[in-house]
């Protein structure tokens, strides 16, 4: 492991992310290091520096990189570097709000294989399409538990479930709220959520309905399934958006359902240097 790593560690102990804010930061320091690596193709360096930085930190390296070339930082790691090396370094340097909205519609695309904004056009009255939109718009409402528990409950009781009120409470509350209103559901109906789905809706609103069911109850595991697939993109995509956030608990969950850890199951590829760095150790 980078020894950079071991000098910020104890910054940001306690979070359940692997990169964490680099204490002894200089974005000066770094520019003139990347300017160098770019200049010698230096991908060891490359990875050191953008691994070990915080996505704040990279934009101000961004910044930095600019004022004092004159140029953006990812073009010239296009023209320096290439492969999978360069994808997975260039979604480092993306900001974190963008990324995400990113990473979501990527994600949609693959899962439906369509494209996003071109489905929406085309079904934008469905419960599929607004599900999406709701997504794309998340924001956070407080609300009562109980008082959302009975509404889910109310919406099934119909011929036909009623997905408004699903629509609504799943993407404007926050984690913590919407599993103790799951739980409580699952308790009520004596059936878990996911049978619940799966019996009283259809189509592409239900398939949507059940994964953003189980990235509420049980993210990691979700994610470490979808890491198990070892497919690069889908790979690089959960490593970087996780990376700050909660990529402990993947690794946790990912040992737990494989027996390996992600560490040893990333031991191949052309990016090989940059994954390992973000995920860190041996579990």
């Amino acid at each position: 492991m980078d020894s950079e790593y071991f000098n910020s560690y104890n910054m940001c102990w306690g979070t359940l992310g692997t990169v964490r804010p680099f204490s002894n930061f200089h974005p000066d320091r770094d520019v003139m290091a990347i300017k160098a690596a770019l200049e010698n193709k230096d991908t060891v360096t490359l990875v050191r520096i953008l691994t070990n930085r915080s996505n704040a930190q990279r934009q101000v390296i961004a910044e930095a990189f600019k004022a004092s070339t004159q140029k953006d930082i990812v073009t010239a790691l296009k023209k320096a570097v290439s492969g999978d090396l360069v994808l997975l370094l260039v979604e480092l340097l993306i900001p974190s709000v963008e990324y995400e909205a990113y990473r979501f519609q990527e994600a949609m695309a693959v899962m439906y294989n369509k494209d996003l904004e071109k489905e929406l056009q085309g079904e934008t009255s469905g419960d599929f399409a607004k599900l999406v939109t709701a997504l794309l718009n998340k924001d956070c409402v407080a609300a009562a538990v109980q008082k959302d528990i009975e509404t889910l409950s109310a919406s099934l009781k119909g011929k036909k479930a009623d997905a408004g009120p699903w629509i609504d409470i799943l993407t404007s509350r926050d984690l913590d709220h919407l599993n103790n209103v799951l739980i409580g559901l699952e308790v009520e109906l004596e059936q878990t959520v996911d049978q619940i789905v799966e019996k009283r809706f259809t189509g592409d609103f239900r398939l949507g309905l059940k994964v953003l069911v189980q990235c509420i109850q049980s993210p990691g595991v979700y994610l470490a399934k979808k890491l198990q697939t070892m497919k690069k993109e889908l790979v690089q995509r959960i490593m970087v958006s996780h990376s700050e956030e909660d990529l402990l608990c993947i690794r946790a969950a990912f040992i737990k359902l494989t027996g390996n850890s992600l560490y040893t199951a990333l031991q191949v590829g052309d990016h090989l240097q940059a994954l390992l760095a973000i995920c860190r150790s041996e579990d």
